[in-house]
């Protein structure tokens, strides 16, 4: 079981903060660090000192560690334009040496794209399945031929479909809750099928529609990557559990239910009843970006104890 640590800097963190995070991430042994892409904090967070962008902020982590995979959970198809994208996202694997990631959802949160004044369009999974279609198109294309795409959303001709990343095969994630229309996106495109926040029982439903439909488009069996999303709230004693857990605003019963806390021993035992319908990766999002001393516990108790 891999375990990636997922961050919600729009929630309250600078690029520093950030910094500090995915070295400790580098030097715990955890697999990666990956963060959310929102410009606005949600709840009751007053979001200070503000937003970071997601593909600014792992630019400048790819250049400050050396071993984790960097990327996004997951980036906003309504952010970015297609073409501009795949130009940013070669551009930081390329920075790190080729440990870059594409997470890339339709985009969902009405609020921030008002706030910043960012379009927000009806038709937004079909915008999804063509930028798919033209970032893994322009990535594929051999250097010194060009891309032409002619789509109801974005038109492209001519294009250069330049620069590569330094990967050969740059790492797509889709995920979700949809039960017909994402399983067939993540089929026809991904690496990774990722399922946020779910209990065992939604995540093995889910998993079983993306498997039929890979299965259906004609792709091998272990030709995708079944991971989860989980929050994490991990203590030594009761005690240090409800403190963490008061840090975020949550009860820690809600976190027992929905996520993963408790003792290093019941988050064990629960990450292994996801190992058991087949997941292999869990993304662990830290809420309380101080709390270096809860990394240094999950590596220390519970990521030792995984195969």
């Amino acid at each position: 079981m891999d375990l990636r640590i997922f961050t919600e800097p729009q929630q309250g963190a600078g690029y520093d903060t950030l910094l500090t995070v995915a070295k400790a991430t580098e030097e715990l042994g955890f697999d990666a660090f990956f963060r959310s892409d929102h410009y606005l904090a949600m709840g009751s967070a007053d979001g200070l000192p503000g937003p970071t962008d997601a593909w600014i902020t792992l630019a400048g982590l790819a250049r400050e560690t050396k071993r984790i995979r960097l990327g996004t959970l997951m980036t906003a198809a309504t952010f970015r334009l297609p073409g501009v994208l795949a130009i940013q996202v070669a551009q930081v694997d390329q920075m790190s040496g080729g440990r870059v990631e594409l997470g890339l959802g339709a985009g969902w949160f009405a609020e921030e794209h008002r706030a910043y004044g960012i379009p927000f369009p009806k038709a937004k999974f079909g915008r999804l399945e063509e930028q798919l279609a033209i970032v893994t198109g322009l990535w594929a294309t051999e250097v010194g031929k060009t891309f032409d795409f002619d789509g109801t959303h974005y038109q492209l001709a001519d294009c250069p479909a330049l620069p590569k990343p330094a990967q050969k095969k740059v790492p797509v994630l889709i995920g979700g809750h949809g039960a017909t229309r994402t399983p067939r996106l993540a089929a026809q495109y991904a690496d990774e099928f990722n399922i946020p926040f779910a209990s065992v029982e939604d995540s093995e439903r889910q998993f079983g529609r993306v498997r039929a439909a890979a299965e259906a488009a004609g792709r091998q069996e272990g030709g995708l990557v079944y991971s989860n999303a989980l929050v994490v709230c991990v203590g030594k004693s009761d005690a240090e559990v409800a403190r963490r857990a008061q840090a975020i605003g949550r009860e820690v019963d809600e976190l027992k239910e929905n996520g993963l806390a408790g003792s290093p021993a019941e988050v064990v035992e629960k990450i292994g009843r996801y190992a058991a319908i087949g997941s292999s990766r869990i993304y662990l999002q830290i809420l309380d970006l101080d709390d270096l001393d809860h990394l240094e516990l999950i590596s220390s108790q519970v990521q030792s104890q995984l195969g």
